[in-house]
């Protein structure tokens, strides 16, 4: 398999799924977008629209047509629109169209891909990893984030992550949006059945200051389990052919627009 990688052949493999759960999550744990969800969004209902969402995005930005990145960026502004509130005593400001906001959403996109990807490929070269780290920019500038706030480098990103986890908190509240998510209640049959493998994935990778806001378990003996499930995914890429490990992708593809 081809050591250089950029996103567009990066985000079709269908392994990077694994990190869905713990993007969102961190998300949801910045109490501006936590509380955007929470008052925006029809959790209850649809817990898992904000995934199918996210992954409409990347997909359409990553391997789509011109049409299709267009209306799926048009699809996240007009739902960002509304999503803003000045703060109140039980909830912070919030905005969904902040430039910091958008910078976040994607660095966990960055960072949750780069914690699957580390497992189950090959190492990248430096300037490799450097330039699939720039492709992952668009995910920020597609938003509305102006391209000088995506860190420049690595190095510069790893100053910006660690100082953004220093900074998340969870409440009971973005903790029952999470729990909603995670129990995928009103989803269908196939997706309930691919959730308890979803739920120990997100929380695994998670890391374990976050895992313990969400009050998600854990212990060393699931650890063990999580790195047997990525020694075993690092053999299947390497066998399974393309168009299933890209299956996903094509499946979202088609129901886009273009």
């Amino acid at each position: 398999m081809n050591q250089r990688r950029s996103i567009k052949n990066v985000a079709p493999e269908a392994i990077m799924l694994a990190g869905a759960g713990r993007a969102i999550l961190l998300q949801l744990a910045n109490p501006a977008i936590g509380y955007g969800v929470a008052h925006h969004s029809n959790f209850a209902t649809d817990p898992l629209k904000r995934l199918h969402g996210t992954l409409s995005y990347i997909y359409a930005l990553t391997n789509g047509t011109s049409q299709q990145k267009a209306s799926v960026t048009a699809e996240v502004h007009k739902a960002h629109r509304p999503v803003s509130s000045p703060g109140a005593q039980h909830h912070p400001a919030y905005d969904a169209q902040h430039s910091a906001l958008q910078l976040w959403v994607a660095a966990t996109l960055y960072d949750s891909g780069m914690q699957v990807y580390n497992k189950v490929f090959p190492a990248l070269a430096l300037s490799d990893a450097e330039e699939l780290y720039r492709d992952y920019g668009v995910l920020g500038t597609a938003l509305g984030m102006p391209a000088e706030h995506w860190p420049a480098t690595i190095a510069e990103f790893g100053d910006y992550w660690d100082q953004q986890l220093r900074q998340l908190s969870v409440d009971d509240n973005i903790r029952g949006v999470a729990a909603e998510l995670l129990a995928a209640r009103q989803a269908p049959l196939w997706i309930k059945v691919l959730m308890p493998a979803a739920r120990f994935l997100t929380a695994g990778l998670l890391p374990s200051d976050v895992r313990d806001m969400f009050a998600l378990p854990w212990s060393p003996a699931k650890e063990r389990w999580l790195q047997r499930g990525f020694r075993t995914a690092k053999v299947f890429v390497k066998v399974l052919p393309r168009r299933i490990r890209h299956a996903p992708m094509h499946y979202y593809l088609r129901r886009i627009p273009g």
